[in-house]
């Protein structure tokens, strides 16, 4: 068995400058702070593409990446709690893209699942439609909201095994269960690392398939 166990300085080495890269949690809930805080220390790989539901608050490292100037485009839902991202929406300094929360996941599942794109009546008649293709459908119209792929993804999760299944507790599932399948390399930040077989089957949110590496940052269990 491969052993996916490495440290955040090491799973943050896969970014190059120019990657997209995914990023997980809602503001702190299933926020990776140990991967994005390492990413940020990198200081390396710039004109990056961020897709995450929201950019963080000054507290979290997803802020100071914003800030670092090293992120050319974002995808999310909210960007309230960062002012830097506000002002590089009004600069355009960065591209700045904002989707209903709904329509953002979609996006990613898409992503994920090898869909060319998802239908939703969401924005329909609103600013939200403004360079997309508008389709009707049995009297009803939609928007083509196409899928968004990363060649990262830096997630968070409460429990991992060996073989990289994952427990998510609650609400900090959010975006990081399709994250998890929308990536070419996704690394899972997690409190426990537990033997393979420590984990009931029923209560693997996502699947060790899809993990290539695990970081812990609280106990493990030899």
């Amino acid at each position: 068995m491969i052993n996916k166990l490495i440290s955040a300085e090491d799973a943050v080495k896969r970014v190059k400058a120019g990657d997209t890269v995914m990023v997980g949690g809602f503001l702190a809930g299933g926020h990776p702070e140990g991967l994005v805080r390492a990413l940020v220390e990198t200081q390396s790989a710039g004109q990056l593409t961020l897709i995450s539901n929201d950019t963080g608050t000054p507290e979290l490292s997803i802020y100071k990446l914003v800030k670092s100037g090293r992120v050319k485009r974002i995808y999310a839902s909210y960007i309230g709690s960062n002012p830097e991202t506000g002002r590089l929406l009004m600069t355009k300094e960065a591209e700045v893209n904002l989707y209903p929360q709904g329509t953002l996941a979609e996006k990613i599942r898409a992503g994920g699942a090898g869909l060319g794109g998802v239908l939703t009546p969401v924005g329909v008649g609103t600013i939200v439609e403004e360079g997309k293709r508008k389709l009707d459908i049995e009297g009803k119209e939609y928007l083509l909201e196409l899928p968004l792929h990363a060649n990262v993804a830096l997630i968070r999760a409460h429990k991992a095994d060996e073989a990289g299944n994952l427990v998510i507790d609650g609400s900090s599932r959010n975006f990081n269960f399709v994250m998890a399948m929308a990536a070419d390399y996704v690394v899972a930040e997690v409190d426990d690392y537990v033997k393979l077989g420590e984990i009931d089957p029923n209560h693997v949110n996502v699947p060790g398939i899809l993990i290539d590496a695990i970081v812990k940052v609280g106990n493990t269990h030899e």
